[in-house]
């Protein structure tokens, strides 16, 4: 029998959040979902990855998990779905196989690996891994050592693949670009737009740009080719103001996860547990969840675009006194309504 089975009578579609069975017992740091099954890997701060299995209306089954010496810090799928990629703060990634349930290493670094990501390119997959040690590696998986290293900057923060775009984000608000056809060398630098540390980084699924959130509540619109900076431009999109207090509540974009099939995306944030769809070519948003009951840590859509997850866990942003006894710490599922994700229309002229 396969690790994944499926049941002979499927129940009615999902039609609200559903929450996930059976959650880490510790702060849930990242999600991923396969790209050929409904199955979701999930890392935490207990130093295990778990995987669970979706049915098509919501319920949810652990399927398997393995462990890391370290926290788990980010979560990778091959194309093909047989092997689950781990990034942990033991300095460590590891490929959980599917069909043998075995866990092996496969990258290394001097400092805790904080990204990892799967490229398949024309001459075949591997794996890339970028760390607080100033490094970004790739690693064929059938080796011990890296094919290449690529110098960085600064620490590696967030690192997103959309190939042949790779996009590097470290320390001190440098952002790289690495075009995969000639991986080893760095495309362009730049400056964050964003005047506060970086949070989070995604590309447009056309690999022709990338979204970019920084812990100042504020989201950047990025386009590679310099014919389209005219395309370029930031919004605030998580902050709350206190017009009697005339003050203003700011709030980290911990998390940003477009939509593969529409090409709109999704932010969402600590502190205020906030969730936003946005279109970023018509520059307007598309839905706004109700408020979570703790701080949004990690979303990801699935292969169809069809269910939205999230994770709300403390995010650790006001250290070690922030985490209260009874904090929220779950998984939901939502499901997307088209009108939800679809774009309004298309794209007008550039505005400034």
């Amino acid at each position: 029998m396969s690790l994944f089975s499926r049941t002979q009578n499927q129940p009615p579609p999902i039609e609200k959040d559903i929450e996930v069975a059976d959650p880490p017992p510790d702060s849930i740091s990242c999600l991923a979902f396969s790209p050929v099954a409904d199955f979701l890997a999930v890392g935490s701060w207990d130093c295990n990855v778990r995987i669970y299995e979706v049915g098509p209306s919501g319920q949810t089954r652990g399927k398997a998990m393995y462990p890391h010496e370290g926290p788990i810090l980010d979560l990778c799928w091959s194309k093909d779905g047989t092997k689950l990629i781990s990034a942990s703060a033991d300095k460590t990634a590891r490929a959980y196989d599917i069909a043998t349930g075995q866990a092996t290493q496969v990258a290394a670094h001097d400092a805790p690996i904080r990204c990892c990501r799967w490229v398949e390119a024309p001459s075949g997959g591997y794996l890339v891994t970028g760390s607080w040690d100033k490094t970004v590696k790739y690693w064929d998986l059938r080796t011990a050592n890296p094919i290449a290293t690529v110098a960085l900057p600064e620490r590696c923060y967030a690192l997103d693949v959309a190939y042949p775009l790779m996009i590097v984000a470290t320390a001190e608000r440098h952002i790289l670009s690495i075009d995969l056809n000639n991986p080893q060398t760095i495309y362009k630098t730049t400056i964050s737009p964003l005047k506060w540390q970086t949070r989070c980084i995604a590309c447009f699924p056309a690999a022709n740009g990338y979204a970019i959130g920084s812990i100042e509540g504020r989201v950047a619109i990025q386009y590679i080719d310099d014919k389209d900076n005219a395309m370029n431009f930031s919004f605030k999109c998580h902050r709350k103001d206190d017009r009697q207090r005339q003050t203003t509540e700011i709030y980290s974009v911990n998390c940003i996860s477009f939509h593969q099939g529409f090409g709109t995306f999704a932010t969402a944030v600590g502190a205020e547990g906030g969730i936003h769809f946005w279109d970023k070519d018509q520059r307007t948003r598309l839905k706004s969840f109700d408020i979570a009951p703790g701080p949004i840590v990690a979303t990801c859509f699935n292969r169809t675009g069809s269910i939205f997850a999230y994770a709300i866990s403390y995010d650790w942003s006001k250290g070690f006194s922030g985490m209260v006894p009874g904090a929220s710490n779950k998984i939901m599922l939502h499901p997307c309504k088209e009108d939800e994700v679809k774009k309004k229309g298309p794209a007008g002229p550039a505005r400034r």
